[in-house]
């Protein structure tokens, strides 16, 4: 896996929350060689016990039951120890969601969206979709009150461990509506985290401009407000249709916006679909590379 990866002229990778226990002795023995080095690890990475598929959200600091919550920290904290043996410094973590008994507000409005054929393009200028989107909002803004409560009592939890360890929890932006913190209370959250040293935002390109077709927030605005807190970025872009994990500049996202954003400082990772060819990999790499010098 890694070998591939460099023979396709990659020097940095991250370690996705697909990693399996059986592919961790090979990674690090890649590490120890030289023959790649580690950008960043996503949370949890390696998988939790039993788990062979990739599961960001298998447990969740989120949730009602304090024994998954226990599991979130447990396997959070060991995501942390696996981070520090492949030299990364950044975690990208997912935060959690909210939940309902009697049916997904989300689900509801994806099965409208089915149903319209309405394309991700055109949903901006659409009243019945706005009149759905806000329905649904309502009831995630209502659920999240309760659910961001458990959400900062666990990252409370694990900060201090990520202090100890010269760590950086980087919270990642989400497509879901369900998926907390909701976007427009992203810097406050943070905020009220404290400790910016270990405890950063991190910007999914794909995942904003998601939000930005559904009129949930302005890319660019969304960038400027979030910018003091950017650690680093999933690049992948967005086609018409609304399919993310495509080849930059070949979809929706203005790339050139988003440089603008970048420093020096900052992780940059293409977050491709699994389904792309060589080729296409290979031309997201020198679309990137050449967009930022």
């Amino acid at each position: 896996m890694v070998e591939e990866m460099v023979g396709l002229g990659f020097k940095q990778i991250e370690l996705s929350h697909g990693i399996r226990i059986s592919l961790v002795p090979g990674i690090l023995q890649a590490v120890e060689e030289g023959m790649v080095s580690i950008s960043t690890v996503h949370n949890f990475c390696p998988l939790p016990n039993g788990v062979q598929h990739a599961a960001p959200n298998y447990y969740q600091p989120s949730a009602a039951d304090s024994r998954e919550r226990g599991l979130w920290q447990r396997y959070t904290e060991q995501t942390m120890a696996f981070a520090v043996k492949v030299g990364a410094q950044r975690i990208v973590m997912h935060s959690g969601s909210t939940w309902y008994f009697f049916g997904s507000p989300e689900e509801k409005l994806e099965k409208w969206l089915k149903e319209s054929e309405l394309m991700a393009c055109d949903m901006l200028d659409d009243k019945d979709f706005e009149r759905q989107r806000d329905r649904a909002l309502k009831r995630i803004k209502r659920a999240s009150k309760k659910t961001m409560e458990r959400i900062k009592a666990g990252y409370g939890l694990v900060i201090p461990r990520a202090k100890e360890l010269g760590l950086t929890l980087c919270l990642e932006n989400r497509e879901g509506l369900e998926e907390m913190p909701i976007d427009r209370e992203y810097a406050g959250f943070l905020e009220a985290l404290g400790e910016p040293e270990h405890c950063a935002y991190w910007h999914d390109t794909g995942h904003a401009q998601i939000k930005h077709q559904f009129g949930l927030l302005d890319h660019r605005e969304h960038l400027t407000e979030m910018a003091d807190r950017l650690a680093g970025f999933h690049l992948h872009d967005v086609s018409e249709k609304g399919r993310d994990h495509q080849v930059p500049g070949t979809g929706t996202i203005d790339f050139n916006m988003v440089a603008e954003f970048v420093r020096p400082e900052h992780t940059l990772v293409l977050e491709l679909s699994p389904k792309l060819t060589v080729d296409e990999v290979k031309a997201s790499r020198d679309f990137i590379g050449n967009l930022l010098g």
